[in-house]
């Protein structure tokens, strides 16, 4: 997908209740484009170290940068922030309550470089844009298949068209579980490695049901049926029978799927008539949860099938050394 351009104006939308952000000046830069997911505080570029000053990054004063510029004299207050203004910086946010002086206005305002406040600690205002800025620049794709929380577990339902993602998904819903997105899945991978899924802002919570058509999952189910967004844990592929092939049945090896650079569980479910989907998915979180929290049924079953094994060839060789 094409990288989303986030401008000065819109981070301000977004976070001004959070951070309670105010302009100060530079108003008519208000469409500058923030191209970099870091924050920086420009102590060494205000002393005069530019040499790799990142200045495309939004640029935050903290206690430190004010109680600096406050302890220079005129000129060389007018010097350091005439050094720092001659790069094209997106946004400068002052921290901690504190205020441009009387030598930053006129030049953020002569150079349309943003300038905002916020009465939040330097700490906050890093820690709350920091967050915000990996998630907006996160990688992100959009896949056909509808996501569902079963049990906490994000399952990522894929298959043909028409194979029955949507009613496997909608009995779920029935049964008290959570939908997150249907049809149209957007995927993005945060910072963490951590692989999250969300819906398509126009189709929200809507559902297509051939034979009935659109609903509205939280108009028919209510809203504790829904949820905005989920980590995705396991891909459910959805196969009829005869396009499957050879089954595991023992489960033994666990299949991985890469998304994004992300490893998650696959599980390839074949469809036939008369078989319940619908507790063969909850099944496969509840599993799931199993594995996580080191309970593997397989691997254990071999365990003890194997520890048995053993203990026989071990019984019949001191049988045998009993005759002897």
């Amino acid at each position: 997908m094409p990288i989303k351009e986030l401008n000065v104006q819109k981070l301000v939308d977004d976070n001004k209740e959070v951070l309670q952000l105010e302009w100060s000046a530079g108003r008519s830069g208000a469409l500058r484009v923030i191209s970099s997911n870091d924050v920086y505080r420009p102590g060494l570029a205000l002393s005069g170290y530019v040499e790799s000053f990142p200045f495309d990054r939004v640029q935050i004063v903290s206690m430190t940068e004010f109680s600096y510029l406050d302890s220079l004299s005129e000129e060389e207050c007018r010097k350091a922030i005439t050094r720092m203004f001659s790069y094209d910086i997106p946004v400068l946010i002052f921290a901690n309550g504190t205020r441009p002086n009387d030598f930053i206005i006129p030049h953020a305002d002569e150079r349309n470089i943003p300038v905002l406040c916020s009465p939040q600690t330097s700490t906050v205002v890093t820690h709350l844009l920091s967050e915000y800025l990996d998630d907006w620049f996160a990688p992100t794709t959009v896949i056909h298949g509808t996501l569902v929380d079963v049990y906490g577990v994000g399952l990522l339902f894929t298959g043909k068209s028409g194979v029955g993602k949507s009613e496997i998904a909608l009995d779920l819903v029935e049964r008290g579980h959570r939908l997150v997105a249907d049809d149209v899945v957007t995927l993005t991978r945060t910072a963490r490695g951590v692989l999250n899924g969300a819906g398509n802002e126009l189709l929200t919570h809507h559902m297509e049901i051939r034979g009935i058509g659109i609903i509205d999952i939280q108009g028919v189910f209510g809203i504790q049926c829904i949820r905005l967004r989920k980590r995705v844990e396991v891909e459910v592929i959805l196969k009829h029978w005869d396009e499957v092939g050879e089954v595991d049945r023992l489960g033994m090896e666990e299949r991985i799927i890469e998304i994004m650079g992300v490893n998650i569980p696959q599980v390839i479910l074949p469809i036939v008539p008369g078989k319940n989907i619908t507790v063969l998915a909850e099944t496969i979180a509840l599993n799931h949860l199993m594995k996580i929290s080191g309970l593997n049924a397989a691997q254990s079953l071999n365990e003890k099938l194997l520890d048995r094994m053993e203990r026989k060839v071990q019984a019949r060789q001191k049988l045998g050394e009993d005759y002897e």
